[in-house]
């Protein structure tokens, strides 16, 4: 299902059945009644609020999308998939033109590794992918979405998890989950880590940046758990 609320009224705005599990969902950029969602199925789709109806269908050979990631200004958009097999380096990310539906790349990651989630830079043209090779890779979010091979973010433990990588809103730092329940920050620029917390005793699945308050950070781990550190 998927269900919108008011956050001040508490009231359901719009509810909807879908034909599979939903695992990814994000707003549209600068269209606010506009989001895409995916999980399940090899389909992505977006839906339109005001018509609670499905705008366009993506259509990719996969069996699930992992995350997806709108490209700055929202004409583009990404989604990471778990194809993994000896031919799957065309599936697991691939870039799409949100009017046509149509891919405009798939031939971005060519490691054997999932990407469980991806981040945008605040301010530069570039995105990470939190890989299962227990590192975070870094992109250009421009075509044809080169890796730069020169950085690459590790020394964190993935294992299968969906762990999630964040940018600060200052675009200086890279905060990732770990899934032996450290959260470590690594610098942008030179990709080494700045420092690590021993956050949870479960493996930390997301870290995130308060977006006003830039010191302050919420955790959360594989439990439930969830706390803030300042």
């Amino acid at each position: 299902m998927l269900h919108l609320t008011d956050v001040e009224t508490g009231k359901q705005i719009f509810s909807s059945k879908t034909e599979f599990r939903i695992s990814a969902l994000k707003f549209h950029p600068t269209e606010s009644n506009v989001f895409i969602c995916g999980g399940f199925s090899p389909e992505v789709k977006a839906w339109d609020l005001r018509t609670s109806k499905v705008l366009r269908v993506y259509k990719a050979a996969v069996q699930q999308t992992l995350d997806i990631l709108f490209l700055p200004e929202g004409r583009e958009f990404l989604t990471s998939t778990d194809a993994v097999s000896r031919d799957s380096a065309d599936r697991t990310i691939v870039a799409w033109d949100f009017q046509s539906a149509a891919k405009i790349s798939n031939q971005i990651f060519h490691e054997r590794y999932t990407c469980p989630s991806l981040t945008l830079h605040p301010k530069e043209s570039v995105f990470v992918a939190q890989t299962n090779g227990n590192y975070m890779a870094l992109f250009s979010a421009q075509r044809p979405y080169r890796i730069n091979k020169k950085k690459r973010y590790e020394g964190h433990k993935v294992e299968g998890f969906a762990v999630g990588c964040e940018f600060s809103p200052d675009g200086t730092l890279l905060v990732t989950g770990s899934s032996d329940g450290k959260v470590f920050f690594y610098n942008y620029h030179t990709s080494r880590i700045i420092r690590t917390l021993s956050a949870h005793k479960e493996a930390c699945v997301s870290a995130i940046f308060h977006p006003v308050l830039p010191s302050l950070l919420a955790t959360c781990d594989w439990a439930g758990e969830i706390k803030i550190w300042q």
